[in-house]
């Protein structure tokens, strides 16, 4: 049973994802463009060559398609040779439709926004060197571009047309994919955000394990101490003699072993790896110890159980998970003083337990901080901090709390843990 991986950061395989979307589209409208130029306008074209460049982005982004989903993390260097190659083939196809004196020279800018966004700054300007360098050669070393007369003057003249068409062609796509890159930006600070706040609970929960551990070891003279007490109280023929004590002294020994229980649990997860003495149990057999257990410490009319599980599940006992579903059946029988309902059932490869009440329900500032510490309906102090570790314990197991209010009145919380966290699998 391990805990499950914080979330990746895919904003560089998003990232690339997005180069190769915009790779596409250029292969589009060169393609097109080249198939145009040569058969509707007249223009004399290289075109075995210029297509040649065509098919090989092609299988660029076919290999790149090919190896992306096996990638998680993409470095610099490889969005930088990813920009510079497309920079290479643009420079090819320049070259071979009249260099500096083709229009379309200034789709170099769409690499360079692109850079600049992207790429570490020493890319970036490197990025910027080398467009320029090429733009420089292309204004000496270019196949010319012999135009038509009717592509010579006014609106017909083919290096205006040309010019409007790549001004609204690089307007569109830098609007397009930056926006795109921006919202991968987005996400990746809104998951480090959720991955700063988690470090931070995180923390909280840490103090409060070394708080709980060392008041375990500080608990465990004075309880023992009142255990001995209780049962000389309870072999007092005098008090024996009298119903009404002999039942509290009875409640006193049984709220006293679950005390004792509570310390030498903590004692032991703080001094003992997860899993190393593993119990092997099934979901039944688990959910009635839980039930029947919680029941000795209140009584039998306080809970309604339902095992809507289905067929019988080998699982490893996980005591956190038992001390999740006690904290919520104490925190709504307090809320409701009404007979409580646990109901355990499966979804799919989900094992979900549902505790509900008949109480007033949460409000909605509680709804709205669920798993936050110190938001609770009571007043008292350091109240609020229960079901803030169930929170965090279920996000430790992989599983998700949702808390809401029944339409009929009261509260159900949900657990769904992931049967993969405690299933056994017989090793």
């Amino acid at each position: 049973m391990t805990a499950p991986l914080p979330p990746l950061d895919t904003t560089g395989r998003d990232n690339l994802r997005q180069l190769i979307n915009l790779r596409w589209l250029a292969v589009g409208g060169q393609f097109a463009t080249i198939l145009v130029a040569q058969f509707f306008m007249g223009l004399t074209l290289p075109l075995v060559p210029m297509l040649l460049v065509v098919g090989g982005l092609v299988l660029l982004n076919i290999v790149s398609l090919s190896q992306l989903p096996r990638r998680v993390a993409i470095s610099n260097g490889e969005l930088f040779a990813s920009l510079l190659l497309d920079v290479g083939a643009l420079t090819a196809l320049l070259y071979q439709s009249g260099g500096a004196t083709n229009p379309f020279i200034a789709l170099y800018l769409v690499q360079i926004v692109l850079g600049a966004i992207l790429l570490e700054a020493w890319s970036s300007w490197a990025l910027v060197a080398v467009t320029s360098a090429a733009f420089a050669l292309l204004a000496e070393v270019h196949m010319p571009l012999l135009l038509p007369q009717r592509f010579a003057y006014g609106w017909s003249d083919l290096y205006v047309l040309g010019s409007l068409i790549c001004f609204v062609l690089i307007a569109v796509l830098i609007v397009g994919f930056v926006t795109r890159i921006n919202r991968n930006l987005s996400m990746r600070d809104a998951r480090l955000a959720t991955m700063r706040q988690q470090a931070a609970e995180e923390d909280h929960i840490v103090r409060m394990g070394l708080l709980a551990t060392g008041a375990a070891h500080e608990l465990g003279t004075p309880l023992a101490s009142l255990s001995v007490i209780v049962n000389d109280w309870g072999h007092s023929p005098a008090l024996r003699a009298q119903p009404g004590l002999a039942e509290e002294i009875e409640d006193m020994r049984v709220a006293l072993t679950r005390c004792k229980t509570i310390v030498t649990g903590i004692l032991m997860a703080a001094g003992e790896a997860r899993g190393e003495h593993p119990t092997i149990t099934s979901v039944h057999r688990f959910c009635d110890e839980v039930v029947a257990e919680w029941r000795v410490q209140n009584s039998e009319e306080a809970i309604v159980f339902r095992n809507r599980f289905g067929t019988d599940l080998a699982i490893v006992a996980d005591t956190a998970v038992k001390q999740m579903i006690w904290n919520l059946l104490d925190n709504a029988k307090e809320a409701s003083g009404q007979p409580i309902t646990l109901e355990v059932a499966r979804d799919g490869p989900s094992l979900l337990f549902a505790v509900s009440d008949t109480g007033p329900g949460f409000a909605p500032e509680m709804l709205a901080n669920i798993g936050k510490p110190y938001h609770s309906t009571r007043a008292r102090l350091g109240s609020g901090l229960g079901l803030f570790l169930v929170v965090n314990a279920m996000r430790k197991l992989g599983g998700t709390v949702e808390a809401r209010n029944r339409a009929s009145g009261g509260a159900v919380v949900t657990l769904t843990l992931p049967l993969s966290a405690l299933e056994w699998d017989g090793a």
